[in-house]
């Protein structure tokens, strides 16, 4: 019934769309500034015998708005530039402190680490799986003048493809709504790694004429599917690295196991809106109040399946089936109000209810003694806020405490961030948080019978500093001190068995990171590294030193400006760490130190192109990986990725 109510929705949007009155057509202005349009609307402006977009003369490629969860609001962007080619991925995000399996679609190791939970109440389990996972902070709205497609598609590794297609519409200027896809499917290189994943999202953006009230909604369905393996045999190391001839074609290795899988999926329902209780089109009010309500209904479920039992994950309570399965309803109700003056600043409260439930749907009639069956949370969250901004400084101030009686957690931070000058932008930020660990820490169930524990951990603390400088005449630096106690993690015990710890202890972490282009005629120079220190944690939390990315390029426009050009090399590394190692039972990863990884080099060769509103990139990956060593690895027993030819394009539509 939802996927009919859905498409009755979408139906009659479309309707609205084709019933609506055509706006009146418009005179050229000779003030438009034409190379400011998308090249779709300019071509048509030339053509005087066109009607059937001279309607369009007032869509400028700033009216074509993306607005994120947060509010901030940026403009469709179609220029090709190498930041936009480090972010032509599966992820559609820079990737520099990430490295990835080596099928698209399967997960990611950390080369560094990131305080990244802003929640209070604990998140779902299985990190790993949860790199493409559209959390709520995740999702876009958007505002168009005219309909907007982009269309993004990349080659991956074997008998598929990925593909990541959007649509948004607006039905009159005060309403919009989006549908997205992003498809994917690859079979690997390797037996058994077969990647295969769905992020549905429909999105509505709406504004009142009188711009008091505003509505934004969502509703996402997500599958993340990946064959496991184990990864390659401790005794086919050599084999790997050696470069063995007849290893060569990855397929031939023998894995660990070639009869599991596992999947994260999820389905969220989502509406947050605002009514502001001033007049809007008082020229001389100064002050207003907004009130505001958010509620979000969530199911996330996680599987792991095997088709018979495995050593490799220790004994088990049934040998013909396992069917390991968890999942997490989630439902928040929250109200507020933001009261915003023009000389003091803008104030915000709000109170939030969550209600969680965390189980383990078939699992529960194991009974297994000792051990709860489920988790269930019920608690309110108290926020507040605090905003002034001008033309120079940003100030920004946040608080939350939870006053659930099972749930203990808050968290307090504010920012500053000042523009010196049109060029230099400084930011400083703090953030004070406490909250527990995701709910695999606290309670897991399985049909592997090492594979069951309950525990009660402490809060984990996070004390972050962080300061940015950022300046295209000089250089962009950027300097994070990290403080945290009670840091949860996984690693093997004495047993061999993987299992959640938590270390009491400080653990001290500073990374600095430094930036900078530069050009010499038509060559450009774009350099990135990372400098990171671990102290009171070695052995707990671990990460290579030194992280670097250098690329060196050619650009310039081509055949009387029709291409635009860029072709060169890139460069990246990192030293050598002892890297976190993957189980695919939990989908996270845990901590190792009996092997080193890294000090081996990742060259790739890339030709991108701009046509239009057409951007193509054209890379040789790895290039480099048969002639300096195969010692490559995403993990212990995952290799990294071999040399392979990957192409790849995003295309912008403007109707």
């Amino acid at each position: 019934m939802k996927k009919y109510f859905l498409l009755f929705i979408l139906f009659t949007f479309i309707g609205k769309l084709y019933s609506q009155k055509k706006p009146p057509l418009m005179e050229l202005n000779n003030d438009i500034n034409l190379s400011g349009l998308s090249d779709s609307i300019r071509n048509n402006y030339g053509d005087q015998k066109s009607t059937r977009l001279l309607k369009n003369l007032d869509a400028k490629i700033e009216d074509y708005l993306i607005i994120n969860h947060y509010g901030d609001t940026i403009i469709v962007d179609t220029s090709l530039t190498i930041n936009k080619f480090h972010k032509i991925n599966y992820l559609r995000n820079d990737n520099f402190e990430l490295i990835p399996f080596s099928n698209t679609g399967h997960t990611y190791n950390n080369l560094s680490y990131n305080s990244t939970n802003s929640q209070l109440f604990p998140s779902f389990g299985s990190r790993a799986k949860h790199y493409s996972y559209m959390e709520i902070e995740d999702v876009n709205y958007y505002d168009m003048p005219t309909p907007f497609t982009e269309l993004m598609y990349r080659s991956v590794f074997e008998q598929g493809q990925l593909l990541d297609a959007l649509y948004s519409v607006n039905t009159n200027r005060q309403f919009n709504f989006t549908i997205s896809r992003k498809g994917l499917r690859s079979l690997g290189n390797y037996q058994h790694f077969l990647t295969s994943t769905s992020n549905f999202k429909f999105s509505t953006n709406y504004n009142s004429k009188n711009k008091r009230y505003k509505l934004r909604t969502h509703y996402v369905s997500q599958k993340l599917f990946a064959e496991q393996n184990g990864g390659i045999r401790d005794e086919d190391i050599l084999d790997f690295e050696n470069g063995t001839d007849q290893f060569l074609d990855r397929s031939v290795f023998d894995p660990y196991f070639e009869n599991a899988d596992n999947e994260l999926s999820g389905r969220r329902y989502y509406i947050d809106n605002s009514y502001n209780l001033s007049n809007q089109n008082d020229s001389i009010r100064t002050n207003s109040l907004v009130i505001g309500n958010t509620i979000s209904y969530e199911k996330r479920y996680y599987k792991f399946n095997q088709s018979s039992a495995n050593e490799y994950f220790g004994d088990s309570y049934n040998l013909s089936l396992i069917d390991d399965k968890s999942r997490l309803r989630s439902f928040l109700f929250k109200i507020g109000a933001d009261y915003k003056t023009k000389k003091i600043g803008d104030f915000g409260v709000s109170l939030e209810y969550n209600n969680h439930k965390y189980n383990f749907g078939n699992l529960d009639s194991l009974n297994i003694s000792g051990f709860s069956n489920s988790i269930k949370y019920d608690g309110m969250i108290f926020s507040g806020s605090y905003l002034k901004s001008s033309d120079k400084f940003k100030i920004n101030a946040n608080f939350s405490s939870s006053i659930a009686d099972n749930v203990s957690g808050n968290s307090l931070g504010g920012s500053l961030d000042y523009n010196l000058n049109e060029d230099i932008n400084i930011k400083g930020n703090i953030s004070l948080s406490s909250h527990q660990p995701n709910y695999n820490f606290s309670l897991f169930k399985s049909n592997y019978i090492s594979y069951n524990w309950e525990n009660n951990f402490e809060n984990i603390e996070n004390r972050e500093f962080n300061v940015e400088f950022k300046s295209n005449k000089y250089f962009n630096l950027r300097l994070d001190y990290l403080d945290i106690k009670n840091y949860a993690y996984f690693t093997k015990n004495n047993l061999n068995v993987v299992k959640p710890f938590q270390h009491l202890d400080n653990i001290n972490i500073i990374k600095f990171r430094v930036s900078r282009e530069f050009s010499i005629n038509k060559f450009f120079f774009d350099n990135q590294i990372q400098y990171q220190k671990v102290s009171n944690g070695t052995g707990v939390i671990n990460l290579p030193e030194l992280i670097a990315r250098n690329s060196i390029y050619f650009s310039s426009h081509l055949l009387d400006k029709a291409v635009f050009l860029q072709t060169g090399f890139s460069f990246s590394y990192f030293s050598k760490y002892y890297m976190n190692s993957y189980d695919p039972l939990l989908s996270e990863f845990y901590v190792q130190n009996s092997k080193k990884i890294g000090g081996f080099p990742l060259m790739d060769f890339f030709v991108n192109a701009k046509i239009q509103q057409t951007r193509l990139y054209f890379k040789l990956e790895h290039f480099n990986s048969s002639f300096t060593g195969y010692n490559f690895y995403s993990a212990p027993n995952y290799p990294y990725r071999d040399f392979s030819f990957r192409f790849g394009l995003v295309w912008n539509f403007f109707l």
